[in-house]
């Protein structure tokens, strides 16, 4: 793979993650609007978004061109069902969670999602696991267990927020489309099930949409704050490898740990602190194994238990 084509996927997955590290405060202003309905806003409006931006870009045709090819396709039709799933379950539960008072939760998903797809790189696509990473592994594992102990029960938001966006991470890599195309694509085949919830809601008049301007205006807006980072997640996960796409993640959660902490005052235990200990430890681990010095060390430790042997 290219240097440059490295580089510039770097750019993007940075920017992506950036974006997502402060999303919370977004959806925080729609605490009055129940999330089930946010998400279906969400899908509908990102949808709307991504149409307009391929006629901007002139890339309608190539759309069309490329959803027949899809529809001929069995493997890839069934990687971008799978990916339009997952990444609306990703979006459901991570605003079911911040609107709940659990940023925190969200964070230490985030954390977790580079080793989900460090694992997705070894179980699928046949990556191989070091030592270091193995370790990795091991006290990322702790770290949830300390949680689970502490307050009686697993970290599911956090555990369900890894596995579908690292699982999503994967699809994406299968699906090979263009970012925007398969964006479009991906948002389009769940905007039936979200136009059906909001008709659903609007004939029960429970519908959040028209209630005030400010309102309504921010869930259109969802669909560019939804759009934009997956746009540029999207066209960073085509131009680097799985495993590295995950070291740019240690932004987002970062960020959403702090707004958490200081802007939300979300209670930040003595419990906390030591499983984002052995969590961060795990990445500082992992981070280390992938760097050239990491894997040089790694080569002279095996010659020399080689020699050894």
């Amino acid at each position: 793979m290219k240097v440059n084509e490295q580089k510039e996927g770097a750019i993007y997955a940075a920017l992506s993650y950036m974006m997502w590290g402060i999303v919370p405060i977004y959806w925080k202003f729609l605490q009055g609007v129940g999330a089930t309905e946010i998400l279906a806003q969400r899908v509908l409006w990102s949808f709307v978004f991504m149409l307009v931006l391929l006629m901007f870009m002139k890339k309608w045709q190539a759309f069309l061109d490329y959803f027949k090819h899809i529809v001929r396709n069995p493997k890839l039709f069934a990687a971008l069902l799978t990916a339009s799933l997952l990444v609306t379950a990703n979006w459901g539960v991570f605003i079911w969670a911040v609107n709940s008072g659990k940023i925190l939760d969200t964070s230490l998903g985030y954390y977790i999602n580079p080793l989900v797809s460090v694992l997705l790189g070894v179980v699928v696509l046949k990556e191989k696991l070091s030592g270091a990473q193995i370790m990795s592994f091991m006290l990322a594992g702790i770290g949830v267990l300390i949680l689970g102990i502490h307050f009686g029960t697993i970290p599911w938001v956090s555990l369900v927020l890894a596995m579908t966006f690292g699982l999503y991470g994967l699809a994406k890599k299968m699906i090979k489309a263009e970012s925007a195309i398969g964006l479009t694509l991906e948002t389009m085949m769940v905007t039936p099930l979200a136009l059906g919830y909001l008709i659903y809601l609007s004939t029960q008049s429970d519908m959040q949409f028209f209630t005030n301007g400010s309102t309504g205006l921010l869930l259109v807006g969802g669909g560019v704050v939804t759009a934009l980072p997956l746009l540029y997640f999207a066209k960073g996960a085509e131009k680097i490898p799985l495993s590295m796409l995950g070291i740019f993640q240690y932004i987002a959660p970062t960020l959403s740990l702090l707004i958490g902490v200081f802007v939300y005052h979300e209670s930040f235990t003595k419990a906390h602190l030591l499983a984002f200990l052995f969590i961060w430890s795990a990445l500082a681990v992992y981070t280390l194994s992938i760097t050239k010095w990491g894997q040089a060390s790694a080569r002279r430790f095996k010659s020399k238990r080689d020699i050894g042997a």
